[in-house]
């Protein structure tokens, strides 16, 4: 039963007044439909100025290369869902390892092929132009993956001449596993993976709880501590002109060009 309601409904004798498009700055993610992690350090990295627009692309575990190369053509249907949402300053993949494997020009003309117009940046992508913005070369990479998942990610930087001095992975096969390490593990496998020869370190995987912690990392290395969510929100916010958070480790100090 409704409720019964006394008067008219009045229409406006005007429309009001609209702001261009363009006055919200909008951002772009597709996520994974297994992810735990992405959208939590979004909130953390990401000013409030800055517009959110979330898809998912359909993924199911285990976290092989051979799975995930099977995202490649399914990105232009989850991009296509924020075809019509924008315009977009830049659109993020939120999934490291698959980019590896796929390739970042690949999953880059996936989505425009979507009818997506703006710049689109991945994890592997982010971290390069991180890494060269610092001027590193030499890295230790942390994964949560398997050892034939991590092989690809250490190719990867091989291909762009950044030295993997030193690779450790977990051994996980699911990336829903991946989101729920706990802190004070997430640390010590980043200390144990250190070389004295590395100039930084890496914690791929978007899964991975790691943007909280960075700061601790970097404070018991003495060294600059990257990780997949913190450096593909840093290349967003350089392709939207949007400022950078402070407490999430060094990079975000160091200058950077979209």
């Amino acid at each position: 039963m409704h409720a019964e309601t006394s008067g008219q409904i009045t229409v406006a004798d005007r429309q009001p007044r609209l702001l261009p498009p363009e006055a919200v700055t909008r951002i772009g993610l597709i996520a994974l439909s297994t992810d735990l992690t992405i959208e939590g350090d979004a909130r953390r990295l990401l000013p409030v100025e800055a517009a959110l627009h979330v898809t998912r692309v359909e993924y199911a575990n285990p976290t092989t290369p051979e799975n995930l190369a099977r995202m490649q053509p399914r990105l232009a249907a989850a991009a296509g869902l924020l075809a019509h949402s924008g315009p977009f300053s830049a659109m993020g993949f939120g999934c490291t390892a698959a980019s590896a494997v796929i390739g970042d020009k690949v999953v880059a003309d996936a989505v425009a092929s979507a009818g997506v117009t703006c710049p689109v940046m991945t994890p592997t992508l982010a971290a390069r132009g991180a890494l060269a913005d610092m001027g590193l070369t030499r890295i230790a990479l942390l994964t949560p993956y398997l050892p034939q998942t991590t092989e690809p990610m250490v190719a990867y930087f091989a291909d762009f001449g950044i030295d993997v001095i030193k690779a450790h992975c977990l051994g996980f096969s699911d990336d829903r596993d991946m989101a729920r390490i706990a802190p004070d593990e997430v640390i010590a496998a980043a200390l144990a993976t250190d070389h004295p020869q590395a100039e930084a370190l890496f914690l791929s995987c978007t899964a991975l709880p790691a943007v909280p912690l960075v700061e601790r990392i970097e404070a018991a290395l003495g060294k600059p501590v990257l990780c997949s969510n913190q450096v593909l929100f840093r290349s967003l916010l350089l392709q939207a002109g949007l400022p950078m958070p402070r407490g999430f480790g060094r990079v975000f100090d160091v200058k950077g060009t979209a």
